[in-house]
């Protein structure tokens, strides 16, 4: 196994390189991230949907310019679809082209072989020429048996292979594990990675998203809409609140239609973008509204100018 496959990289250059990918971050999410690839540990990030948990991995593949190996994790996922299976249809081929040349020669060896391997995710990360980030998203979708699976990679970077033996990864891949907390992880997938936790944002953090991942939304708009949707979180029962990718969408939605400040009119013709179920739909009107929204917004942001009587800025 290559011990020098770690790319060296100082905290300060892990933080600029997170920015130059546009992702908003803060010192301790860049120590988590940064101790797990000195010591070559899994980095597991739980937080609800939207968060920026698989944006690290994404980014990640960026920053060290490598390939990014997913594995989306599934209710039933097994070791066959995560892992390898062998490519039947050409061993049976083999097989008949023995039988047709009169070959009495072939052996198990001869078609369970490297060659008739279909590499899945996690193999192909194990095999890889250069270290990839192996992503494993959603990993709280299966069971503890599918956990107890992974032990083996996740400990030793190594994959057995009943018909060929035990491969090892020439390059430790960077591994990135995700869980929207559906279900409580094991103990002893835990106590293999290293633990990161990434919250809802708040304002000013999520008016910083904003401005770096669209430039063209002024100050003045972002702030209306991080604390528009800081509201939504933190005063309604949601079955799902709005997520960061969902503020974003919002953002742009409202770019699209030439805003440069909210009022209750856009708000109320944009909540599909936010409220993504009819009963959140629903709560939002009966407890909030529009106007009520609105108003939350001019009352947060006082300093702001009002554009108009209906302007959530105040």
């Amino acid at each position: 196994m290559d011990k020098q496959s770690t790319p060296f990289i100082t905290m300060p250059e892990l933080r600029v390189a997170f920015e130059a990918q546009g992702y908003i971050s803060d010192i301790e999410l860049l120590t988590t991230v940064y101790l797990a690839l000195k010591l070559e540990k899994p980095l597991l990030v739980e937080g609800a949907p939207g968060v920026g948990k698989t944006e690290i991995a994404k980014v990640l593949s960026k920053v060290f310019n490598t390939e990014l190996i997913r594995l989306q994790c599934y209710e039933g996922l097994d070791e066959n679809k995560a892992l390898y299976e062998w490519n039947y249809q050409r061993q049976l081929i083999k097989i008949q082209m023995s039988r047709d040349s009169a070959c009495q020669n072939l052996s198990e060896n001869d078609i369970f072989s490297p060659e008739y391997l279909l590499e899945r995710p996690l193999l192909k990360a194990i095999r890889a020429e250069k270290r990839p980030v192996l992503l494993i998203d959603e990993i709280d979708k299966t069971d503890e048996e599918f956990e107890a699976f992974l032990f083996e990679i996740l400990s030793d970077f190594q994959i057995s292979i009943p018909e060929l033996g035990t491969v090892k990864a020439s390059h430790i891949p960077i591994v990135v594990l995700t869980s929207n907390h559906d279900r409580e992880l094991s103990e002893g997938l835990r106590r293999r990675c290293i633990y990161l936790y990434i919250d809802y944002p708040p304002i000013e953090k999520e008016i910083n998203i904003i401005r770096a991942k669209i430039p063209e939304a002024t100050e003045k708009l972002a702030q209306q809409i991080a604390t528009a949707v800081n509201h939504l979180r933190t005063n309604l029962m949601l079955a799902k609140q709005p997520s960061i990718a969902e503020t974003l969408d919002w953002t742009r939605s409202l770019i699209a239609m030439h805003a440069d400040h909210l009022d209750s009119t856009l708000i109320q013709q944009t909540m599909g973008l936010l409220f993504k179920n009819r009963d959140d739909l629903m709560a939002f009107q009966k407890d909030l509204g529009a106007e009520g929204l609105c108003k939350a917004v001019r009352q947060a942001t006082t300093t702001m100018d009002c554009h108009s009587d209906k302007s959530c800025g105040g």
